[in-house]
């Protein structure tokens, strides 16, 4: 099964394209790139055409599956319409990516569809970009049940809209790559996938995956470039490799079969077999499958999707119209098909991702991991020889990314002095140079590195964040429902803030009153009254214990503690946790002389400043107000947002396993069944505030729909606006600016 993205250069993608377009009998596309053989190998494109033609009831072996399901699916209606044997076949990833737009062109416009090359990718903007899916399920009738909430197809319907789907009317055939040619193609495109159903289990199944086909006009090649792109390329379907009946442990023996026809949405009710208003049955005459004048238009002429399946695992599916979101959202329905079928394994409408734990370690950090045989540098090197080249110093650095440094487990990490120390076995003193840019990794796989603190110019932290991580899974989830949520990261989310006091003198008095106060006797268990005498700015107690302590809780503190707690204005409880967080030892009980206010108009200022700098806290944004104003709350001050690696969205394979231990319950393994994702960047009307979504939308190769097409007058513009310019992250700046560069009759043109 071939699955690998394009390796192939544009001169030799050019030259592919040439040769099929010759064994389909269609001109080769002059100047194209790339040696030109159509003309050398015409005499042996004529003997495979008249092959072809001579074995024309032939086709691929999963065409022949599908085409049997039609066959005896529909054989109450008469003859099954056929499906194309001879269309151009993307058996190579790239293909249709090279033909969505013209060879020499950098735009393309056809009745459905405006195509154009980008500096960052492509664009295709549909004629219409809203969709809906009220009214557009359908399902034909003598399969499986047909749900309350879908509309029911008499298969006499689907067998005609079937027909009409096959044949395409040739202003929608002519492929966009020869747009520009004297003699445009036309043709079908084909292509065939290979997703996943079944995730491997080791030592309980294998993988497991489902094959479907799908068949479109010529010049909607990029819905194909769209789905190759997230579900990957199964190669050439005529191939035995590629058979899966022949995959006897990798296939799940489901088939499913996908043809885009938006010629459909302008078909009359009655051509199409649906009966007259007094013949039909009441659930004909709830969904709409009747007619009461010669002029109605199925479906009223809106976009619709209608399938044909049954227990046999053939599902067939025909699309009234080009939108990309129906089209990946077919397979998903395919992929849930086949795992119904298959039993054990269920699709889910999920999200998620690995999320790794990371804190605000502030200026200096020193804690450790308890003792393990395994956390040390000479049990890392001996496991992995190969990734690490050993310091004088004692530490690692790493063969694969000189960034990445190993130092023992029991380090200690100062930002101030910019160093890092630690003990040797042999008891000696050792240090290296705390650098920013570097992550430091502990045998435990803990890693620290410097950040800039965001608002704060000049000011850095030390991050930490755990090697431990949590898959976080949202399963089953409705449109809507935060699956893209759970992936993405909340940092664009946080907003620098600064600190304020009502009156720096009293309010400095409450918090020294809180630090001095001893806390022994607010445990609600006797047992544990005058254990905890560790004062607030003890080296032995975190900023996050001190914000446990002087938070209420019904469970650990008696009821009078808890009150004296509610007591503490809220501000106040603020000021001891900043105090604490950047409290240094050797300030010893002198600390409020770094802190200070501004005297504005010879009055005491209301923002508070550390050693004469303006102190920055995090806050974050949850929505926004009705006038247009953002809500948002404070952070705790050791908050930092976990480190996250996506791991699924939208369309997720699951396998129920038994757990090794009989006595413990099962397990569920999951896995994304999408090479690449399918975003809507909502946030990026806000320039500068998604940083993601400017970085892939900046980054060459990007498939993009429903965006404006801009020039390089657009791009020239948008930096002569030097405050709007500013705003935008650096990759976006970048593509700009390359966009700005580019010259009368250069391509690309747009971005």
């Amino acid at each position: 099964m071939n699955t690998t993205t394009n390796t192939l250069t544009p001169e030799q993608l050019r030259l592919a394209i040439n040769l099929r377009l010759g064994l389909l009998g269609c001109a080769s596309v002059a100047n194209a790139g790339g040696d030109d053989l159509s003309g050398v190998a015409a005499p042996l494109f004529a003997q495979q055409r008249e092959i072809a033609r001579r074995l024309s009831h032939q086709l691929s072996p999963v065409d022949e599956r599908i085409q049997h399901f039609l066959n005896t699916y529909l054989a109450e209606t008469g003859p099954a319409p056929r499906l194309p044997a001879r269309t151009f076949v993307l058996d190579q990833p790239g293909l249709a990516r090279e033909l969505s737009l013209p060879a020499d062109g950098d735009t393309v416009d056809s009745p459905l569809l405006k195509s154009f090359r980008l500096h960052n990718g492509v664009l295709h903007n549909p004629a219409s970009d809203r969709r809906t899916t009220q009214g557009v399920f359908h399902i034909a009738e003598g399969g499986l049940p047909v749900p309350d909430d879908k509309l029911a197809v008499p298969k006499i319907t689907f067998s005609r809209m079937l027909g009409i789907a096959l044949h395409h009317p040739p202003e929608l055939l002519r492929l966009p790559y020869t747009a520009t040619q004297k003699n445009p193609a036309e043709c079908i495109v084909s292509l065939m996938l290979r997703p996943l159903v079944v995730p491997a289990v080791p030592g309980f199944i294998g993988e497991k995956r489902m094959e479907i086909r799908f068949f479109a006009p010529g010049s909607l090649v990029s819905n194909l470039d769209f789905i190759e792109n997230i579900f990957g390329n199964a190669g050439d379907p005529y191939i035995a490799e590629n058979d899966a009946a022949l995959d006897v442990d990798g296939w799940t023996g489901h088939t499913g079969c996908v043809i885009l026809a938006p010629q459909l949405v302008g078909v009359r009710k009655h051509h199409v077999g649906l009966p007259h208003w007094d013949l039909a049955t009441p659930r004909q005459r709830r969904d709409g499958m009747c007619w009461k004048n010669e002029d109605e238009l199925y479906n009223n002429g809106g976009a619709f999707k209608l399938c044909a399946r049954d227990a046999r695992g053939v599902m067939v599916t025909l699309i009234a119209d080009n939108y990309y979101g129906y089209c990946k959202k077919e397979v998903k329905t395919q992929i849930s098909y086949a795992a119904n079928l298959f039993g054990l394994a269920e699709e889910e409408h999920a999200g998620g991702a690995l999320v790794f734990p990371s804190y605000d370690l502030g200026e200096d950090f020193g804690g450790y991991t308890e003792a393990h045989e395994d956390y040390t540098i000479e049990a890392v090197l001996a496991r992995d020889p190969a990734d690490w080249t050993k310091q004088s110093e004692g530490h690692a650095i790493s063969t694969s990314d000189t960034d990445v440094v190993l130092v023992p487990e029991a380090t200690h990490f100062d930002l101030r002095k910019q160093r890092i120390s630690w003990t040797d076995s042999a008891g000696t003193a050792r240090h290296i140079k705390l650098l920013a840019g570097k992550t430091y990794v502990r045998p435990s796989g803990y890693r620290v590195r410097m950040e800039p603190v965001r608002g704060e110019p000049g000011q850095w932290r030390l991050v930490g964040t755990v090697a431990e991580t949590t898959l976080c899974h949202k399963p089953c989830t409705v449109s809507g429902g935060g699956k893209s949520e759970i992936s993405k990261a909340i940092s664009d989310a946080i907003l620098p803030g600064h600190v304020f006091v009502a009156d720096f003198e009293r309010d400095m008095d409450n918090v020294t009153a809180l630090l001095a106060r001893d806390y022994s006797d607010r445990f609600r268990d006797a047992a544990r009254v005058g254990k905890d005498q560790r004062p607030i700015l003890s080296a032995e107690r975190t900023l996050g214990s001190v914000i446990k302590l002087l938070t209420p809780s019904k469970r650990d503190y008696t009821d009078a503690y808890n009150s004296w707690l509610a007591a503490i204005p809220r501000h106040v409880k603020e000021l001891v946790f900043v105090v604490k967080r950047f409290h240094k030892a050797e300030w010893g009980t002198d600390w409020r002389e770094h802190f200070s206010v501004d005297t504005i108009n010879g009055r005491p200022g209301y923002e508070l400043k550390l050693d004469g700098r303006k102190l920055v806290v995090n806050t974050l944004r949850v929505g926004y107000e009705e006038d247009g104003s953002w809500r948002v709350f404070g952070l705790r001050h050791d908050f930092h947002p976990a480190a996250k690696v996506q791991m699924e969205d939208d369309i997720t394979a699951s396998v129920v396993a038994p757990a090794a231990d009989p006595t413990k319950p099962s397990l569920k393994y999951v896995q994304n069944c999408e090479a690449r994702l399918f975003q809507r960047p909502d946030d990026a009307i806000h320039r500068g505030y998604d940083k993601q979504a400017e970085a892939d939308i900046s980054t060459p190769g990007t498939f993009l729909s429903n965006y404006e097409p801009l020039t390089g007058d657009d791009a020239r513009a948008f930096i002569e606006d030097a405050v709007g310019f500013s705003a935008y992250t650096a990759p976006m700046q970048e593509l700009v600016k390359k966009a700005a560069a580019t010259g009368p009759g250069e391509s690309p043109a747009y971005f």
